[in-house]
C-alpha cells in the first residue's frame, strides 16, 4: 500500500523516496516539538491573579543551540540532495534507446528514430497537426523508419532511455509520478531526461505545468514492457504508419 507516493518504478525512485521520508519525518518531529513547547508555555506561563508579568532578555546558549542544530540538519540535507540531483541531472549513462517528445497544447508527440537509431530531419515548415505533428521530413533517408505517435510512449523495461524534451508552443512539463522525475519543456530549447524503468506496466504521463485551458486533458499513456514486446510494438507501429 502506497500512502504518500505512488509506486516507484525507476532506478532513481528509491533514493528520491528515502530523501522524501527523511525530510517528512524531520519536519514532522520539529512540528510536534514546537507545538508541544508552545502548549507548555501557554499553560505554564498563563496569566494568574496576583502574579506580575516577567520580562526576559533571552538566553544566548539556547539561541545558539536552536540556530546551530537546524543549520547542521539543513546543510546535511543539502549535501545528500545534491548527490541525488547529480544522479538524475548529471551526465546520462549510455542509453539503449533515445526518444524525442514534443509537448503541445494539449498532447504529447512521441518520435522514435527507428531501427537505424538516427532521428530523421524535422522542420517547423512541415508541421501538420493531423498527419505530421513533429514536422518530420520523410525525404530524409534517416526518417524512413522513424515512428511518430501521439500520447503513446513505449519503453523497454530495465533499459536506459534518453528522452529529448521540447515544446512547440508554451511551457509544458513532462511528469511520470512513478519515475519520480519531472522536466519542463521550454519552446526553443531541448532538455534531456534519462530513465531506466524497473517494472512493466501501464502508467500516465501528466503535464505538470499549467499550459492553457485544456491543461487538464493533456494526458499521455506510458507502457513499460519487455524487450520482445517493445520490438514487436515498434514493428507493428511502423507497418501501420507506412500503410
Amino acid at each position: 500500500m502506497h500512502v504518500w507516493l505512488p509506486e516507484g518504478i525507476s532506478t532513481i525512485a528509491p533514493a528520491v523516496d528515502r530523501l522524501f521520508y527523511i525530510i517528512l519525518w524531520l519536519t514532522g518531529a520539529v512540528f510536534v516539538l514546537v507545538q508541544a513547547t508552545l502548549l507548555y508555555f501557554l499553560v505554564r506561563y498563563r496569566r494568574q491573579a496576583g502574579q506580575p508579568a516577567h520580562y526576559t532578555h533571552g538566553n544566548t546558549m539556547v539561541e545558539v543551540v536552536w540556530t546551530v542544530i537546524p543549520a547542521v540538519i539543513l546543510v546535511a540535507l543539502a549535501l545528500h540532495s545534491q548527490r541525488i540531483w547529480a544522479q538524475v541531472r548529471g551526465t546520462p549513462p549510455p542509453a539503449a534507446l533515445e526518444v524525442a517528445i514534443t509537448g503541445q497544447q494539449f498532447a504529447w508527440n512521441v518520435h522514435y528514430p527507428g531501427t537505424d537509431q538516427q532521428f530523421g530531419r524535422t522542420s517547423p515548415a512541415l508541421v501538420d497537426e493531423a498527419s505530421n505533428p513533429v514536422g518530420l521530413d520523410r525525404t530524409d533517408p534517416n526518417a524512413a523508419d522513424d515512428i511518430v505517435t501521439v500520447n503513446q510512449l513505449h519503453l523497454p523495461v530495465n533499459r536506459v532511455a534518453l528522452l529529448h524534451l521540447k515544446s512547440k508552443d508554451v511551457i509544458h512539463s513532462f511528469f511520470v509520478p512513478q519515475f519520480r522525475m519531472k522536466q519542463d519543456m521550454v519552446p526553443g530549447f531541448t532538455g534531456q531526461l534519462w530513465v531506466s524503468a524497473t517494472k512493466a506496466g501501464s502508467y500516465e504521463i501528466a503535464c505538470a505545468e499549467l499550459c492553457g485551458l485544456g491543461h487538464y486533458r493533456m494526458r499521455g499513456f506510458l507502457t513499460v514492457e519487455s524487450d520482445e514486446a517493445f520490438a514487436m510494438w515498434l514493428a507493428d507501429a511502423l507497418k501501420e504508419q507506412q500503410g
